[in-house]
């Protein structure tokens, strides 16, 4: 480097005086996008610490990292150093230093605070930045006497969006996350380092500061449901600031690091510093949320909670569920052992008020978590709140031709082994081990690797089959395999819906619907993998005549006595003549074509204005089924669908406001065919079949065609993963299917 280019480099690191009294070293020599890039990081995650700076500040900092590449770096630290809690600046040789910034040093007592850091990095490494305190709280640790002084705990926070280490950038802000375990004032010493060797001479990386630890004060909590019971209810508590509370970054379970809200049971506590509180309180999709402030101070309060209902449609019968959540694992864990065990997830299911919770053991958790499994309810189970263990086939065996979930089981484990390293790699053979047992079956997440560009449903674009969804399905639902008793049964019960776009799973199902099988959909969440935001947003609604049954409630899944949705709208009581979705063979019969009557009672709740948000995503963008995007217009109405054969034939719209409203339609038959009612995408029934003159549905021969193209399509990506000593089932099955649809195609009407 040139003497007078590294002079400048020097140069441009100059000490400014501000107006809170601490000097803080300014750098301007940064290139604006590198820069910019790091702010946005920043801004996704103190939101998603649930710590985000003020809208003005966001706005300043969004209209500054547009604005003039020379000014980025001025107008970034103007407004982010005063929230800065310490500087560390590392010199061109690797020295560390640090310096106390201007933000107030104060803690919570029992909570976690996250301040920034601001980094001046004239080395230009690319180390992780590490801060260090002798006050950090070590559990059993001796002697006794030292302990008391170590009332501090601390952690960068490093995790995506943030990185792992510095960028190497001159100028960035890192996040720092400090605990108190006290109230009061209480000394601590930081030191910061990028690696061993790096701290300053004269031990200038040390900083001292007296924080004040605010004591926080136990909040009691009435929750009540609309009967006014005690429950478990869901809270999302934010200070004046927008802050949350308790602070998520260091959660353990039953609260979990990548929600906002909580889960509290009536007269447990929140502990929360003296200031005013925002408590949005609420059960699920079928509650109004209510929020409510909250003044603390020093002295212990109650406060009541009551849940109001906009509909409850377990009064009928119909009884909410969610068949795909998770005892750990995906984007929030990494242990087998961690995340979420039967107490913790039976918390969040009442607390969404969803009735049935399906937890299902799955690839890198299984060998711990099937300890877990009874094969009955599990001892959590309050009625008519229930859970119970099951399996999805998921990293292991036969999930790279479509993950499956495996509902009812009696035994978890197929013979041969103990652990998930031995299953069969064909789908069809995990099918016939668990239909044997009497489980009612399906592909998991269904649209994956069944994507395509078009929105137009149904569609007759062949999508690759290359993913983890209803893939193998194509084939799986051509074959009959032995039920409990020997007799044959469909290989396929449901296919799952709601957490995938909608076009790409209804697509493959409307199709194997107008070949004429009757495979039924059921709703999933797949919590904490596709969605974590909570449990049931993917519902199934099963109408039963008695009490709530787990094993009934799976049964009314596999006779499609079932509606499905995001629980913020219901297709209750679909009919078609005189026929209830579900019953005995779910079947009209017509000596020939003819009308008939399609009935149903229907409730949906929008709120006043529209969430633009969520309108102006496409399809393939979560939330995939909401009922904000059925929405007409800026107004309240949503349209309700009647379907024949996958096409809409008769349209009304409805006022979305919570509101029960009888629909009627008369729909004219030409040829045996399915039925059903949609809400798009929010909600959608199972069908019913309308049979003329005793014929099969044969619908349509471009979606026979679809399916055949398909299985071909599907053989091509999946063959490489089956095992040696089952390639003879799969390409049995395969040629089964080629054949059943070809038989299909020449039956078919033509479209």
């Amino acid at each position: 480097m040139k003497p007078m280019t590294l002079r400048a480099l020097i140069l441009g690191w100059t000490l400014l005086g501000r107006a809170w009294g601490a000097d803080v070293p300014q750098v301007f020599t940064v290139e604006a996008q590198p820069l910019a890039a790091q702010v946005r990081r920043l801004l996704e995650a103190t939101s998603a610490l649930g710590v985000a700076l003020s809208p003005a500040d966001r706005e300043a900092l969004t209209e500054a990292i547009r604005g003039t590449p020379a000014k980025v770096a001025e107008r970034v630290q103007a407004i982010l150093d005063p929230k800065c809690l310490y500087v560390v600046h590392v010199n061109p040789e690797m020295r560390v230093k640090v310096s106390a910034g201007p933000a107030p040093a104060e803690l919570d007592e029992g909570g976690w605070r996250v301040f920034l850091v601001k980094v001046l990095n004239e080395a230009g490494t690319t180390s992780s930045l590490r801060a260090v305190s002798p006050n950090a709280r070590r559990l059993h640790e001796s002697p006794p006497e030292e302990v008391a002084d170590r009332w501090l705990d601390l952690e960068m926070f490093d995790k995506p969006p943030m990185t792992p280490t510095l960028s190497g950038l001159g100028l960035e802000y890192r996040l720092l996350q400090l605990y108190s375990r006290d109230a009061g004032k209480r000394d601590a010493r930081l030191s910061f380092n990028v690696g061993q060797g790096t701290q300053d001479l004269g031990f200038r990386n040390d900083v001292d500061r007296l924080f004040e630890c605010r004591p926080a004060t136990p909040v009691t909590l009435e929750v009540l449901d609309e009967h006014g019971k005690p429950t478990v209810g869901s809270f999302l508590v934010r200070d004046a600031q927008g802050r949350v509370y308790p602070a998520q970054s260091k959660r353990l379970a039953p609260d979990f690091s990548f929600h906002p809200q909580v889960y509290r049971a009536h007269g447990e506590k929140i502990p929360l510093p003296p200031g005013n509180y925002s408590f949005q309180f609420m059960r699920g999709p079928e509650s109004i949320a209510k929020t409510e402030w909250v003044s603390v101070d020093r002295e212990p309060l109650t406060v009541r909670f009551q849940a109001q209902r906009w509909i409850d449609p377990s009064r009928w019968g119909w009884w909410s569920g969610d068949h795909h959540i998770h005892a750990a694992g995906c984007a929030h864990y990494t242990k087998p052992s961690e995340g979420v065990h039967a107490p913790d997830m039976f918390r969040h299911c009442v607390g969404e008020d969803l009735k049935i919770g399906a937890n299902l053991t799955w690839g890198p958790c299984f060998d711990y978590q099937k300890q877990f499994f009874t094969g009955k309810d599990d001892k959590v189970s309050q009625y008519p709140y229930l859970l119970r263990y099951d399996v999805e086939v998921s990293g292991f065996g036969s999930h790279q031709s479509g993950h499956l979930c495996l509902l009812r089981l009696k035994d978890q484990m197929p013979p041969g082994g103990d652990s998930k390293n031995h299953w069969p790699t064909l789908c069809l053979n995990t099918l016939r081990w668990a239909k044997k047992q009497g489980a009612v079956v399906g592909p998991a997440h269904s649209g994956w690797g069944l994507q395509v560009e078009t929105s137009e449903l149904p569609n007759l674009v062949v999508p690759p089959f290359d993913g983890i969804g209803a893939n193998e399905y194509i084939v799986d639902v051509t074959h009959t395999v032995p039920g409990p008793d020997g007799k044959l049964v469909p290989a396929v019960d449901f296919i799952s819906t709601v957490d995938t776009p909608y076009v790409w799973e209804l697509n493959i199902w409307y199709h194997t619907l107008n070949c004429g099988f009757r495979t039924r959909i059921s709703g999933e969440t797949d919590f904490p993998c596709i969605y974590g935001e909570r449990v049931g947003l993917g519902r199934s609604y099963v109408h039963l005549d008695g009490p709530l049954d787990y094993d009934a409630w799976c049964e009314g899944v596999r006779a499609g006595r079932n509606y499905v949705g995001d629980g913020r709208s219901h297709l209750l009581d679909f009919r078609v003549n005189t026929t209830e979705v579900g019953r005995g063979a779910s079947e009209v019969a017509l000596e020939t074509p003819g009308k008939v009557a399609v009935t149903a009672r229907v409730a949906a709740r929008l709120p006043e204005e529209p969430d633009t948000s969520i309108r102006g995503r496409k399809y393939s963008d979560q939330p995939y089924w909401h009922i904000e995007r059925a929405r007409v217009g800026r107004g309240r109405e949503v349209p309700v669908e009647v379907l024949v054969n996958g096409r809409p034939v008769a349209k009304r719209n409805i006022l979305a406001d919570g509101s029960i409203h009888d629909v009627a339609f008369e729909v004219a038959i030409d040829q045996s065919s399915w039925v059903a009612l949609r809400i798009l995408p929010s909600s959608h029934t199972n069908p019913i079949w309308v049979t003329v003159a005793g014929k099969p549905v044969r619908a349509s021969r471009a979606s026979a065609d679809w399916c055949l193209q398909g299985v071909e399509r599907c053989w091509q990506n999946k063959e490489r993963f089956i095992a040696p000593a089952e390639m003879a089932d799969a390409k049995a099955a395969y040629a089964h299917a080629r054949e059943t649809y070809q038989r299909l195609k020449a039956e078919s009407f033509a479209d």
